[in-house]
Protein backbone atom coordinates (compact mmCIF):
# COMPACT_ATOMS: atom_id res chain seq x y z
CA UNK A 1 0.00 0.00 0.00
CA UNK A 2 5.23 3.58 0.80
CA UNK A 3 7.29 2.15 -1.94
CA UNK A 4 4.20 0.85 -3.41
CA UNK A 5 4.88 3.36 -6.23
CA UNK A 6 3.93 3.16 -10.32
CA UNK A 7 7.15 3.00 -12.24
CA UNK A 8 5.41 3.38 -15.78
CA UNK A 9 4.24 6.67 -15.61
CA UNK A 10 2.59 9.16 -18.70
CA UNK A 11 3.55 12.37 -18.18
CA UNK A 12 0.54 14.18 -19.76
CA UNK A 13 -1.77 17.17 -18.38
CA UNK A 14 -5.30 16.47 -18.96
CA UNK A 15 -8.64 16.91 -18.39
CA UNK A 16 -11.43 14.58 -17.69
CA UNK A 17 -15.44 14.67 -17.24
CA UNK A 18 -17.55 11.72 -17.53
CA UNK A 19 -20.61 11.59 -19.62
CA UNK A 20 -23.39 11.58 -16.79
CA UNK A 21 -22.33 13.97 -14.31
CA UNK A 22 -21.56 17.87 -13.96
CA UNK A 23 -18.10 18.58 -13.71
CA UNK A 24 -18.51 22.02 -11.58
CA UNK A 25 -18.76 22.91 -8.15
CA UNK A 26 -21.91 25.40 -8.43
CA UNK A 27 -24.80 23.26 -7.64
CA UNK A 28 -25.79 24.24 -4.11
CA UNK A 29 -27.38 21.07 -3.60
CA UNK A 30 -24.28 19.05 -3.25
CA UNK A 31 -22.85 21.18 -0.59
CA UNK A 32 -26.30 20.88 1.33
CA UNK A 33 -26.89 18.06 4.08
CA UNK A 34 -30.03 16.50 4.86
CA UNK A 35 -31.69 13.69 6.92
CA UNK A 36 -31.02 10.23 6.18
CA UNK A 37 -33.18 7.05 8.31
CA UNK A 38 -31.43 6.18 11.48
CA UNK A 39 -28.57 6.83 13.25
CA UNK A 40 -24.78 5.74 13.48
CA UNK A 41 -23.52 4.89 16.95
CA UNK A 42 -19.83 5.08 18.64
CA UNK A 43 -19.28 3.81 21.89
CA UNK A 44 -21.68 5.36 23.98
CA UNK A 45 -22.73 8.30 21.93
CA UNK A 46 -24.95 8.12 18.66
CA UNK A 47 -25.47 10.55 15.63
CA UNK A 48 -28.16 11.59 13.00
CA UNK A 49 -26.95 10.27 9.56
CA UNK A 50 -27.25 13.07 6.81
CA UNK A 51 -27.12 12.31 2.75
CA UNK A 52 -25.35 14.62 1.10
CA UNK A 53 -22.30 17.18 1.28
CA UNK A 54 -18.62 17.55 -0.18
CA UNK A 55 -15.64 15.38 1.64
CA UNK A 56 -12.78 17.96 1.30
CA UNK A 57 -8.78 16.20 1.28
CA UNK A 58 -5.86 16.64 0.15
CA UNK A 59 -2.71 14.42 -0.67
CA UNK A 60 0.95 16.25 -0.55
CA UNK A 61 1.56 13.55 -3.62
CA UNK A 62 0.12 13.57 -6.88
CA UNK A 63 -1.23 9.81 -7.75
CA UNK A 64 0.51 7.62 -10.36
CA UNK A 65 -1.35 5.27 -11.56
CA UNK A 66 -4.93 4.39 -11.13
CA UNK A 67 -5.67 1.00 -12.98
CA UNK A 68 -5.89 -1.40 -10.41
CA UNK A 69 -2.67 -3.87 -11.82
CA UNK A 70 -0.72 -0.85 -11.65
CA UNK A 71 -1.24 0.78 -8.42
CA UNK A 72 1.75 0.80 -6.06
CA UNK A 73 1.92 4.09 -4.65
CA UNK A 74 -0.47 5.14 -1.43
CA UNK A 75 -1.89 7.85 -3.01
CA UNK A 76 -3.30 6.10 -6.04
CA UNK A 77 -4.48 3.23 -3.85
CA UNK A 78 -6.48 5.66 -1.61
CA UNK A 79 -8.28 7.36 -4.19
CA UNK A 80 -8.66 4.23 -5.87
CA UNK A 81 -10.45 2.64 -3.34
CA UNK A 82 -13.60 4.49 -3.55
CA UNK A 83 -13.73 3.48 -7.36
CA UNK A 84 -13.09 0.02 -7.42
CA UNK A 85 -13.95 -3.08 -5.26
CA UNK A 86 -12.65 -6.52 -5.02
CA UNK A 87 -14.34 -10.13 -3.84
CA UNK A 88 -13.18 -8.91 -0.32
CA UNK A 89 -12.31 -6.26 1.44
CA UNK A 90 -11.02 -4.54 4.97
CA UNK A 91 -12.85 -3.40 8.14
CA UNK A 92 -12.06 0.52 7.84
CA UNK A 93 -12.05 0.09 11.93
CA UNK A 94 -10.53 -3.55 12.66
CA UNK A 95 -8.75 -4.43 9.07
CA UNK A 96 -10.73 -7.80 9.72
CA UNK A 97 -10.84 -9.19 6.07
CA UNK A 98 -14.88 -8.90 5.15
CA UNK A 99 -17.13 -9.91 1.98
CA UNK A 100 -17.68 -7.08 -0.62
CA UNK A 101 -18.60 -8.15 -4.22
CA UNK A 102 -18.78 -11.89 -2.76
CA UNK A 103 -21.67 -12.35 -0.58
CA UNK A 104 -20.07 -15.26 0.88
CA UNK A 105 -16.85 -17.64 0.90
CA UNK A 106 -16.23 -21.36 1.83
CA UNK A 107 -12.99 -23.08 2.35
CA UNK A 108 -12.30 -26.73 1.54
CA UNK A 109 -9.36 -29.06 1.17
CA UNK A 110 -7.24 -27.44 4.07
CA UNK A 111 -7.79 -23.99 2.92
CA UNK A 112 -6.76 -24.41 -0.37
CA UNK A 113 -9.70 -24.69 -2.02
CA UNK A 114 -12.44 -21.25 -2.16
CA UNK A 115 -15.63 -21.14 -3.47
CA UNK A 116 -16.77 -17.49 -3.78
CA UNK A 117 -20.82 -16.78 -4.16
CA UNK A 118 -21.06 -13.65 -5.62
CA UNK A 119 -23.59 -10.63 -5.37
CA UNK A 120 -26.15 -10.65 -7.71
CA UNK A 121 -27.19 -6.95 -7.90
CA UNK A 122 -23.27 -5.21 -8.64
CA UNK A 123 -23.26 -3.01 -11.96
CA UNK A 124 -20.56 -1.43 -13.45
CA UNK A 125 -20.52 2.17 -13.50
CA UNK A 126 -21.95 3.79 -16.55
CA UNK A 127 -19.34 4.40 -19.34
CA UNK A 128 -18.48 4.94 -22.40
CA UNK A 129 -17.43 1.86 -23.27
CA UNK A 130 -20.47 -0.28 -22.79
CA UNK A 131 -23.60 -0.45 -25.30
CA UNK A 132 -25.27 2.73 -24.84
CA UNK A 133 -22.82 3.98 -21.83
CA UNK A 134 -24.70 1.90 -19.78
CA UNK A 135 -22.90 -0.36 -16.84
CA UNK A 136 -23.26 -3.76 -17.33
CA UNK A 137 -24.21 -6.49 -14.58
CA UNK A 138 -21.27 -7.92 -12.91
CA UNK A 139 -20.73 -11.26 -12.85
CA UNK A 140 -17.86 -14.07 -12.20
CA UNK A 141 -16.28 -14.21 -15.43
CA UNK A 142 -15.14 -10.04 -14.76
CA UNK A 143 -13.63 -11.98 -12.03
CA UNK A 144 -11.99 -14.76 -14.09
CA UNK A 145 -10.75 -12.29 -17.14
CA UNK A 146 -9.08 -9.86 -13.99
CA UNK A 147 -7.49 -12.53 -12.29
CA UNK A 148 -5.90 -14.12 -15.50
CA UNK A 149 -5.07 -10.95 -16.70
CA UNK A 150 -3.04 -10.48 -12.66
CA UNK A 151 -0.93 -13.35 -14.09
CA UNK A 152 -0.12 -12.33 -17.61
CA UNK A 153 3.09 -11.03 -18.31
CA UNK A 154 2.59 -7.45 -19.22
CA UNK A 155 4.03 -3.92 -18.66
CA UNK A 156 1.53 -2.11 -16.82
CA UNK A 157 0.74 -5.61 -14.59
CA UNK A 158 3.36 -4.84 -11.62
CA UNK A 159 1.38 -7.11 -9.22
CA UNK A 160 1.65 -10.69 -10.50
CA UNK A 161 3.79 -11.88 -7.63
CA UNK A 162 0.56 -11.66 -5.80
CA UNK A 163 -0.76 -14.99 -7.25
CA UNK A 164 2.56 -16.35 -8.22
CA UNK A 165 3.20 -19.29 -6.27
CA UNK A 166 0.12 -19.46 -4.57
CA UNK A 167 -2.77 -20.04 -7.42
CA UNK A 168 -2.61 -23.25 -8.91
CA UNK A 169 -1.69 -22.69 -13.09
CA UNK A 170 -0.50 -19.24 -12.18
CA UNK A 171 2.94 -19.59 -13.09
CA UNK A 172 2.12 -21.68 -16.15
CA UNK A 173 -0.45 -18.93 -17.34
CA UNK A 174 2.75 -16.03 -16.80
CA UNK A 175 5.11 -18.13 -18.69
CA UNK A 176 3.09 -18.76 -21.35
CA UNK A 177 1.78 -15.30 -22.16
CA UNK A 178 5.71 -13.87 -21.74
CA UNK A 179 6.34 -16.81 -24.42
CA UNK A 180 3.39 -15.31 -26.87
CA UNK A 181 1.73 -18.87 -26.11
CA UNK A 182 -1.04 -17.97 -24.12
CA UNK A 183 -2.91 -20.81 -22.70
CA UNK A 184 -6.70 -20.57 -23.57
CA UNK A 185 -7.74 -21.66 -20.02
CA UNK A 186 -5.96 -19.20 -18.42
CA UNK A 187 -4.69 -19.55 -14.92
CA UNK A 188 -5.83 -22.78 -14.20
CA UNK A 189 -6.73 -22.67 -10.60
CA UNK A 190 -9.41 -19.62 -11.18
CA UNK A 191 -12.50 -21.65 -12.56
CA UNK A 192 -16.47 -20.10 -13.08
CA UNK A 193 -19.04 -22.46 -12.11
CA UNK A 194 -21.67 -20.31 -12.83
CA UNK A 195 -22.31 -16.36 -13.30
CA UNK A 196 -22.26 -15.76 -9.77
CA UNK A 197 -19.68 -18.60 -8.47
CA UNK A 198 -15.98 -18.86 -8.70
CA UNK A 199 -13.16 -20.65 -7.13
CA UNK A 200 -9.75 -20.20 -6.64
CA UNK A 201 -7.31 -23.32 -5.97
CA UNK A 202 -3.92 -22.77 -4.14
CA UNK A 203 -1.21 -25.01 -4.59
CA UNK A 204 -0.82 -25.10 -0.49
CA UNK A 205 -2.50 -23.93 2.20
CA UNK A 206 -1.93 -20.03 2.35
CA UNK A 207 -3.16 -18.68 5.83
CA UNK A 208 -3.22 -15.03 4.95
CA UNK A 209 -5.19 -15.70 1.19
CA UNK A 210 -7.94 -13.87 2.23
CA UNK A 211 -6.21 -10.60 2.49
CA UNK A 212 -4.21 -11.06 -0.66
CA UNK A 213 -7.55 -10.65 -2.19
CA UNK A 214 -8.24 -7.58 -0.39
CA UNK A 215 -5.15 -5.76 -2.41
CA UNK A 216 -6.04 -3.67 -5.09
CA UNK A 217 -4.35 -5.33 -7.64
CA UNK A 218 -7.53 -7.76 -6.85
CA UNK A 219 -9.95 -5.46 -7.50
CA UNK A 220 -12.23 -6.21 -10.61
CA UNK A 221 -12.76 -4.14 -13.41
CA UNK A 222 -14.37 -4.59 -16.89
CA UNK A 223 -12.66 -6.06 -20.27
CA UNK A 224 -14.80 -3.44 -21.86
CA UNK A 225 -12.80 -0.26 -20.21
CA UNK A 226 -9.21 -1.95 -20.68
CA UNK A 227 -9.73 -2.93 -24.68
CA UNK A 228 -11.23 0.79 -25.27
CA UNK A 229 -9.02 2.62 -22.80
CA UNK A 230 -5.31 0.36 -22.75
CA UNK A 231 -2.64 2.72 -21.10
CA UNK A 232 -5.10 5.60 -20.11
CA UNK A 233 -6.69 3.40 -17.49
CA UNK A 234 -4.50 5.15 -15.72
CA UNK A 235 -6.77 7.85 -14.98
CA UNK A 236 -9.86 6.77 -16.54
CA UNK A 237 -11.53 4.45 -14.20
CA UNK A 238 -14.66 2.11 -14.44
CA UNK A 239 -15.47 0.15 -10.88
CA UNK A 240 -17.99 -1.24 -9.53
CA UNK A 241 -17.67 1.22 -6.43
CA UNK A 242 -19.27 3.76 -4.27
CA UNK A 243 -18.12 7.03 -6.26
CA UNK A 244 -17.06 7.55 -9.93
CA UNK A 245 -14.78 10.10 -11.45
CA UNK A 246 -16.19 13.58 -12.29
CA UNK A 247 -13.31 15.33 -13.24
CA UNK A 248 -9.38 15.33 -12.90
CA UNK A 249 -7.25 18.35 -13.21
CA UNK A 250 -3.25 17.05 -12.95
CA UNK A 251 -1.58 17.84 -10.37
CA UNK A 252 -4.67 20.10 -9.02
CA UNK A 253 -7.68 18.06 -8.25
CA UNK A 254 -9.24 15.01 -8.80
CA UNK A 255 -13.24 15.27 -8.02
CA UNK A 256 -15.20 11.96 -6.88
CA UNK A 257 -19.06 11.97 -7.77
CA UNK A 258 -21.94 9.75 -5.68
CA UNK A 259 -22.29 6.38 -7.94
CA UNK A 260 -25.94 6.76 -8.10
CA UNK A 261 -26.80 3.26 -8.99
CA UNK A 262 -24.46 1.89 -6.71
CA UNK A 263 -25.64 -1.47 -4.78
CA UNK A 264 -24.78 -1.88 -1.28
CA UNK A 265 -27.39 -0.12 1.60
CA UNK A 266 -27.07 0.33 5.14
CA UNK A 267 -28.67 -1.29 8.02
CA UNK A 268 -31.31 1.19 7.58
CA UNK A 269 -31.69 0.62 4.11
CA UNK A 270 -30.38 4.10 3.45
CA UNK A 271 -28.79 4.16 -0.08
CA UNK A 272 -24.65 4.23 -0.04
CA UNK A 273 -22.92 6.16 -0.33
CA UNK A 274 -24.26 8.89 1.74
CA UNK A 275 -22.12 11.50 0.59
CA UNK A 276 -22.50 13.52 -2.89
CA UNK A 277 -18.78 14.33 -3.52
CA UNK A 278 -15.28 14.13 -2.81
CA UNK A 279 -12.99 16.51 -3.72
CA UNK A 280 -8.87 15.65 -3.60
CA UNK A 281 -6.54 18.41 -3.85
CA UNK A 282 -2.69 18.13 -4.26
CA UNK A 283 -1.48 20.73 -1.93
CA UNK A 284 2.57 19.81 -1.90
CA UNK A 285 2.94 22.01 0.94
CA UNK A 286 1.78 20.92 4.78
CA UNK A 287 1.89 23.85 5.93
CA UNK A 288 -0.46 25.12 3.57
CA UNK A 289 -2.75 21.98 3.58
CA UNK A 290 -3.00 22.95 7.56
CA UNK A 291 -3.68 26.28 6.82
CA UNK A 292 -6.51 25.27 4.54
CA UNK A 293 -8.08 22.83 7.19
CA UNK A 294 -7.69 25.78 10.01
CA UNK A 295 -9.36 28.22 7.09
CA UNK A 296 -12.04 25.63 6.70
CA UNK A 297 -11.27 24.34 2.95
CA UNK A 298 -10.98 20.87 3.68
CA UNK A 299 -12.50 18.74 6.52
CA UNK A 300 -9.42 16.05 6.82
CA UNK A 301 -5.29 16.46 7.11
CA UNK A 302 -3.51 13.29 7.47
CA UNK A 303 -0.07 13.63 8.99
CA UNK A 304 1.06 16.85 10.45
CA UNK A 305 3.94 18.98 9.48
CA UNK A 306 6.47 18.74 12.63
CA UNK A 307 7.11 22.21 12.75
CA UNK A 308 3.69 22.77 13.28
CA UNK A 309 2.95 19.79 15.88
CA UNK A 310 3.21 21.96 19.18
CA UNK A 311 0.85 24.57 17.83
CA UNK A 312 -1.67 21.73 16.70
CA UNK A 313 -1.68 19.62 20.30
CA UNK A 314 -1.58 22.83 22.20
CA UNK A 315 -5.17 23.62 20.83
CA UNK A 316 -6.40 19.91 21.50
CA UNK A 317 -5.19 20.26 25.16
CA UNK A 318 -6.76 24.07 25.52
CA UNK A 319 -10.21 21.40 24.34
CA UNK A 320 -9.75 18.99 26.71
CA UNK A 321 -10.10 21.53 29.43
CA UNK A 322 -13.27 23.16 28.67
CA UNK A 323 -12.30 24.79 25.59
CA UNK A 324 -14.17 24.64 22.50
CA UNK A 325 -12.54 22.13 20.48
CA UNK A 326 -11.59 23.02 16.89
CA UNK A 327 -11.53 19.29 15.60
CA UNK A 328 -11.50 16.09 15.93
CA UNK A 329 -8.23 14.01 16.58
CA UNK A 330 -7.31 10.62 15.51
CA UNK A 331 -4.28 9.09 16.98
CA UNK A 332 -2.65 5.48 16.08
CA UNK A 333 0.15 3.44 15.49
CA UNK A 334 0.82 3.25 11.75
CA UNK A 335 1.66 -0.22 10.23
CA UNK A 336 4.52 1.54 8.47
CA UNK A 337 7.96 2.01 8.71
CA UNK A 338 10.18 4.81 7.24
CA UNK A 339 13.61 3.95 6.26
CA UNK A 340 16.36 4.63 4.00
CA UNK A 341 17.13 1.64 0.74
CA UNK A 342 20.78 0.38 0.42
CA UNK A 343 21.07 -1.21 -3.53
CA UNK A 344 22.94 -4.13 -1.44
CA UNK A 345 24.71 -4.80 -4.74
CA UNK A 346 26.65 -1.59 -5.56
CA UNK A 347 30.26 -1.08 -4.78
CA UNK A 348 29.22 0.72 -1.92
CA UNK A 349 27.11 -0.81 -0.22
CA UNK A 350 27.91 -4.77 -0.82
CA UNK A 351 29.98 -4.70 2.21
CA UNK A 352 28.09 -5.55 5.19
CA UNK A 353 30.45 -3.36 7.61
CA UNK A 354 29.70 -0.48 5.65
CA UNK A 355 26.17 -0.76 6.00
CA UNK A 356 26.49 -1.58 9.79
CA UNK A 357 28.63 1.44 10.01
CA UNK A 358 25.79 3.38 8.62
CA UNK A 359 23.19 1.83 11.31
CA UNK A 360 25.30 2.24 14.11
CA UNK A 361 26.13 5.98 13.25
CA UNK A 362 22.52 7.05 13.43
CA UNK A 363 20.52 8.01 16.85
CA UNK A 364 17.05 7.01 16.30
CA UNK A 365 15.75 8.14 19.83
CA UNK A 366 17.25 11.73 18.79
CA UNK A 367 15.88 12.14 15.33
CA UNK A 368 12.47 10.88 16.82
CA UNK A 369 12.13 13.03 19.93
CA UNK A 370 13.76 16.13 18.33
CA UNK A 371 13.63 16.19 14.85
CA UNK A 372 10.03 14.75 14.58
CA UNK A 373 8.80 16.20 17.33
CA UNK A 374 7.86 12.82 18.94
CA UNK A 375 6.03 11.86 15.96
CA UNK A 376 6.70 8.41 15.78
CA UNK A 377 8.85 5.79 17.53
CA UNK A 378 12.33 4.80 16.72
CA UNK A 379 12.54 1.81 14.39
CA UNK A 380 14.64 -0.40 16.75
CA UNK A 381 13.21 -4.06 16.52
CA UNK A 382 13.76 -4.44 12.62
CA UNK A 383 11.27 -4.14 9.72
CA UNK A 384 7.63 -4.83 11.22
CA UNK A 385 5.98 -2.37 13.18
CA UNK A 386 4.31 -4.22 16.23
CA UNK A 387 0.85 -4.86 15.62
CA UNK A 388 -1.94 -7.44 16.74
CA UNK A 389 -0.62 -10.42 14.49
CA UNK A 390 3.43 -9.47 15.28
CA UNK A 391 5.28 -8.91 18.08
CA UNK A 392 8.34 -7.66 17.50
CA UNK A 393 9.88 -6.97 20.87
CA UNK A 394 12.28 -9.77 20.45
CA UNK A 395 14.16 -7.81 17.27
CA UNK A 396 17.00 -6.59 18.36
CA UNK A 397 17.97 -3.79 16.32
CA UNK A 398 20.22 -0.98 15.87
CA UNK A 399 20.79 1.22 18.94
CA UNK A 400 23.18 4.32 18.76
CA UNK A 401 26.99 2.92 18.56
CA UNK A 402 29.70 5.80 17.46
CA UNK A 403 32.45 3.49 18.34
CA UNK A 404 30.62 0.26 16.53
CA UNK A 405 30.16 2.36 13.88
CA UNK A 406 33.71 3.51 13.06
CA UNK A 407 34.72 -0.09 14.30
CA UNK A 408 32.72 -1.18 11.57
CA UNK A 409 33.50 1.01 8.88
CA UNK A 410 37.52 0.95 9.59
CA UNK A 411 36.99 -3.24 9.09
CA UNK A 412 35.43 -2.04 5.56
CA UNK A 413 38.91 0.25 4.45
CA UNK A 414 37.91 3.62 5.26
CA UNK A 415 38.92 4.61 8.86
CA UNK A 416 37.53 7.50 10.08
CA UNK A 417 36.02 7.72 6.74
CA UNK A 418 39.46 8.44 4.83
CA UNK A 419 38.46 7.13 1.68
CA UNK A 420 35.06 6.44 1.18
CA UNK A 421 33.53 8.08 -1.65
CA UNK A 422 30.86 11.05 -1.69
CA UNK A 423 27.36 9.72 -1.68
CA UNK A 424 23.73 10.84 -2.98
CA UNK A 425 21.00 9.67 -0.69
CA UNK A 426 18.11 10.35 -2.87
CA UNK A 427 14.80 11.58 -1.25
CA UNK A 428 11.35 12.30 -3.18
CA UNK A 429 10.41 16.11 -3.30
CA UNK A 430 7.11 17.29 -1.75
CA UNK A 431 7.77 16.26 1.92
CA UNK A 432 9.24 18.50 4.33
CA UNK A 433 9.34 16.15 7.10
CA UNK A 434 11.82 13.74 4.42
CA UNK A 435 13.88 16.53 4.17
CA UNK A 436 14.35 17.57 7.56
CA UNK A 437 15.46 14.23 8.62
CA UNK A 438 17.78 13.85 5.71
CA UNK A 439 19.53 16.79 6.81
CA UNK A 440 19.96 15.37 10.41
CA UNK A 441 21.00 11.84 9.00
CA UNK A 442 23.30 13.91 7.07
CA UNK A 443 24.71 15.44 9.91
CA UNK A 444 25.01 12.62 11.94
CA UNK A 445 26.91 10.44 9.31
CA UNK A 446 29.26 13.21 9.02
CA UNK A 447 30.15 13.84 12.27
CA UNK A 448 30.37 10.35 13.16
CA UNK A 449 31.66 8.32 10.23
CA UNK A 450 33.77 11.41 8.13
CA UNK A 451 31.69 10.36 5.39
CA UNK A 452 29.88 13.35 2.51
CA UNK A 453 26.32 12.36 1.98
CA UNK A 454 24.71 14.89 -0.57
CA UNK A 455 21.01 15.09 -0.11
CA UNK A 456 18.97 14.88 -3.79
CA UNK A 457 15.85 15.74 -3.99
CA UNK A 458 13.62 14.11 -6.70
CA UNK A 459 10.16 13.57 -8.39
CA UNK A 460 8.66 10.93 -7.13
CA UNK A 461 8.65 9.11 -10.20
CA UNK A 462 12.04 9.98 -11.12
CA UNK A 463 12.94 8.50 -7.95
CA UNK A 464 10.85 5.55 -7.94
CA UNK A 465 12.56 4.75 -11.99
CA UNK A 466 16.11 5.25 -10.68
CA UNK A 467 15.83 2.55 -7.73
CA UNK A 468 13.59 0.11 -9.20
CA UNK A 469 16.33 -0.23 -12.11
CA UNK A 470 19.24 0.06 -9.72
CA UNK A 471 20.39 2.76 -10.28
CA UNK A 472 20.34 4.31 -7.01
CA UNK A 473 22.98 3.14 -4.05
CA UNK A 474 20.72 5.05 -1.26
CA UNK A 475 17.58 6.51 -1.30
CA UNK A 476 14.34 7.25 1.34
CA UNK A 477 11.59 5.06 1.02
CA UNK A 478 8.63 3.62 3.20
CA UNK A 479 6.36 0.95 3.16
CA UNK A 480 3.23 0.74 4.26
CA UNK A 481 1.12 -2.18 4.41
CA UNK A 482 -1.24 -3.65 2.11
CA UNK A 483 -3.09 -6.16 4.29
CA UNK A 484 -2.25 -6.88 7.63
CA UNK A 485 0.67 -9.57 7.94
CA UNK A 486 4.35 -9.85 8.35
CA UNK A 487 4.39 -11.57 4.80
CA UNK A 488 3.58 -8.08 3.26
CA UNK A 489 6.59 -6.44 4.79
CA UNK A 490 9.01 -9.15 4.26
CA UNK A 491 8.00 -9.79 1.06
CA UNK A 492 10.45 -6.58 0.00
CA UNK A 493 13.94 -8.47 0.74
CA UNK A 494 12.75 -11.88 -1.12
CA UNK A 495 15.78 -12.58 -2.83
CA UNK A 496 14.20 -14.63 -5.45
CA UNK A 497 12.30 -12.09 -7.20
CA UNK A 498 15.78 -10.04 -7.64
CA UNK A 499 16.35 -10.24 -11.54
CA UNK A 500 19.21 -12.15 -13.14
CA UNK A 501 20.42 -8.67 -14.68
CA UNK A 502 21.23 -5.63 -12.92
CA UNK A 503 19.41 -3.63 -15.57
CA UNK A 504 16.38 -5.09 -15.29
CA UNK A 505 13.66 -3.50 -13.00
CA UNK A 506 13.35 -5.20 -9.66
CA UNK A 507 10.42 -4.84 -7.71
CA UNK A 508 9.08 -5.13 -5.02
CA UNK A 509 12.54 -5.98 -3.98
CA UNK A 510 14.45 -2.98 -4.58
CA UNK A 511 17.66 -2.94 -2.72
CA UNK A 512 18.21 -6.41 -4.57
CA UNK A 513 19.33 -8.32 -1.07
CA UNK A 514 19.82 -11.90 -1.89
CA UNK A 515 20.37 -14.01 1.01
CA UNK A 516 19.49 -17.81 0.92
CA UNK A 517 18.60 -18.13 4.79
CA UNK A 518 16.09 -15.33 4.52
CA UNK A 519 14.58 -17.04 1.65
CA UNK A 520 14.24 -20.70 3.50
CA UNK A 521 12.59 -19.16 6.35
CA UNK A 522 10.70 -16.41 4.46
CA UNK A 523 9.69 -19.94 2.07
CA UNK A 524 8.50 -21.94 5.56
CA UNK A 525 6.25 -19.13 6.85
CA UNK A 526 4.41 -18.98 3.85
CA UNK A 527 4.09 -22.51 3.52
CA UNK A 528 2.90 -23.02 7.52
CA UNK A 529 -0.39 -23.57 8.68
CA UNK A 530 0.79 -23.24 12.44
CA UNK A 531 0.29 -19.43 13.59
CA UNK A 532 3.11 -20.19 16.13
CA UNK A 533 5.54 -22.07 13.51
CA UNK A 534 4.58 -19.08 11.34
CA UNK A 535 5.36 -16.33 13.64
CA UNK A 536 8.86 -17.67 14.30
CA UNK A 537 9.74 -17.65 10.67
CA UNK A 538 8.86 -14.18 9.99
CA UNK A 539 10.66 -13.05 13.40
CA UNK A 540 14.00 -15.23 11.66
CA UNK A 541 13.28 -13.35 8.35
CA UNK A 542 13.40 -10.32 10.12
CA UNK A 543 16.42 -10.98 12.36
CA UNK A 544 18.48 -11.78 8.84
CA UNK A 545 17.58 -8.38 7.69
CA UNK A 546 18.91 -6.36 10.99
CA UNK A 547 22.25 -8.94 10.62
CA UNK A 548 22.91 -8.26 7.36
CA UNK A 549 22.17 -4.67 8.00
CA UNK A 550 19.85 -5.21 4.51
CA UNK A 551 18.66 -1.53 5.07
CA UNK A 552 18.56 1.19 7.53
CA UNK A 553 15.38 1.59 9.31
CA UNK A 554 14.11 5.11 11.08
CA UNK A 555 11.20 5.05 12.57
CA UNK A 556 7.42 3.54 12.80
CA UNK A 557 5.15 5.60 11.61
CA UNK A 558 2.30 7.64 13.95
CA UNK A 559 -0.97 8.19 12.03
CA UNK A 560 -2.32 11.46 13.55
CA UNK A 561 -5.33 12.98 11.99
CA UNK A 562 -7.45 16.20 12.33
CA UNK A 563 -10.97 15.90 11.10
CA UNK A 564 -13.50 18.33 10.42
CA UNK A 565 -16.46 18.81 13.62
CA UNK A 566 -19.01 17.81 11.36
CA UNK A 567 -16.93 14.45 9.76
CA UNK A 568 -18.72 11.12 11.09
CA UNK A 569 -18.49 7.22 10.45
CA UNK A 570 -15.20 7.42 9.71
CA UNK A 571 -12.70 5.64 11.87
CA UNK A 572 -9.20 5.27 11.85
CA UNK A 573 -6.59 2.41 11.70
CA UNK A 574 -3.28 1.47 11.13
CA UNK A 575 -3.08 1.25 7.34
CA UNK A 576 -4.70 4.29 6.43
CA UNK A 577 -7.11 2.56 4.49
CA UNK A 578 -10.05 4.29 3.95
CA UNK A 579 -13.44 3.31 2.62
CA UNK A 580 -15.96 6.61 2.14
CA UNK A 581 -18.67 4.55 1.42
CA UNK A 582 -20.52 5.36 5.08
CA UNK A 583 -18.83 8.24 5.98
CA UNK A 584 -20.71 11.29 6.20
CA UNK A 585 -21.45 15.03 7.00
CA UNK A 586 -23.28 16.41 9.60
CA UNK A 587 -25.41 19.50 10.27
Amino acid sequence: MNMKQSIYLIFIFFFLSSCNTSSSDKSTSKNDVVDAKGYYFEGDKKYKIYNGGIFRINEVEDFKNLFPQSTIDGVSNRIGAQIYQGLLKLNQRTLKVENCLAKSVVEENNGTLLTFTLNDNVFFHDDPCFENGIGRKFSAYDVKTCFDMLCEFRSDNLLFELFDGRVKGAREYFESTQNNAKLSEGVSGVKVLDSLTLSIELMKPCSFFKKVLTHNGCWIFPIEAYEKYGANMRALCVGTGPFVIDKIMEGTQVRLVKNEKYWEKDDNDNKLPYIDVVKITFTKDKKTELANFRKGNLDMIWQLPVDEMKSVLVSLEEAKNGGNPEFQYQQKPGLSVQYYSFLNSSEVFNDLNVRKAFNYAIDRKTLVKYTLQGDGMPAVHGLIPNFKEYNNDEIIGYNFDVNKAKKHLASAGFPNGKGFPSISLQINEGGSTNVILAEAIQNMLKENLGINVEIEPLPFPTLIERFANGKSDFWRTSWIADYPDPENFLKLFYGKTVPEKPNEKSFPNASRFQNDEFDRYFEKALSSVDVEEQLKSYQKCDNILIEQAAFMPIYYSEYIRLLNLKVRAFPQNGMEYRDLSRVFISK
